[in-house]
């Protein structure tokens, strides 16, 4: 009786095309991935020059001195009050307009801060006045 000895085989996993599948999943991961990209705030400019007359009284001012200090028809009031000072001021008539205006030193984030709460009062007449230099 002749024994044969085995040999002892080592397993091999095949690396000639591991660079091909991993080539091929960082394109599958890059076609199906999805980017956010940030919209911004959502405001329709008019054309330069243009302008519309508007009654004195459906306008309302909004004031932001370079301390981040709000007024609102020369009344002081919070940052976040704007939302439910104009809120009431809209109801009561609808087709008034919110003329902004800022100081030159104003800080950008306390502006953005202030058009976020109009648009989250509904404000859709927003009329943005250039900063006094």
């Amino acid at each position: 009786m002749l024994v044969r000895k085995r040999k002892n085989r080592e397993a091999e996993i095949p690396t000639s095309s591991l660079a091909d599948i991993a080539f091929l999943l960082l394109i599958f991961f890059l076609v199906t991935t999805t980017i956010d990209v940030d919209k911004g705030i959502g405001l329709v400019l008019p054309a330069k020059g243009e302008t519309k007359a508007v009654r004195s009284q459906n306008i309302t001012n909004l004031l932001i001195n370079a301390q981040g200090e709000v007024l609102i028809d020369d009344n002081p009031i919070d940052v976040n009050l704007v939302k439910n000072v104009i809120q009431k001021k809209i109801t009561e008539r609808p087709n008034l307009v919110v003329s902004v205006k800022t100081d030159q030193d104003t800080q950008y984030w306390v502006y953005i801060r202030v058009l976020d709460q109009l648009k989250q009062a509904n404000a859709s007449r927003i009329s943005i006045a250039e900063p006094e230099q």
